[in-house]
């Protein structure tokens, strides 16, 4: 992943997979921490929370994508203000507001 990472959330539909374009209006997005994260557990990775932004667009999160900090999409999941990969304070984002990352865990697949 390295330092300077991205979380982006996105309006719209999850593509089909990371290697897909990106879809959708971005919303927020936030820098992750250094280190990213603690090592994976179980096949879970569980990042250190990236700090709260306020939104530049108006919409209704759908999915996030992580990126290098050269924009390469690494990874992506659902989003949601609870049982989601990604659980924000809402899913109803409003340009200017703030977004706010509750908690965040990743499952490699088969895990």
């Amino acid at each position: 992943m390295g330092n300077g990472g991205k979380l982006r959330i996105l309006t719209g539909s999850i593509p089909a997979n990371v290697a897909a374009a990106e879809t959708g209006t971005l919303l927020s997005e936030h820098t992750t921490a250094s280190p990213f994260a603690p090592a994976a557990s179980g096949g879970v990775l569980s990042p250190t929370l990236p700090a709260n932004v306020n939104a530049g667009n108006t919409g209704t999160a759908g999915y996030w994508r992580l990126t290098t900090s050269g924009g390469t999409a690494v990874l992506q999941g659902t989003v949601g203000t609870s049982g989601a990969d990604l659980n924000i304070n809402t899913l109803s984002i409003v340009a200017g507001g703030p977004v706010q990352v509750n908690s965040w865990a990743w499952t490699e697949g088969g895990a």
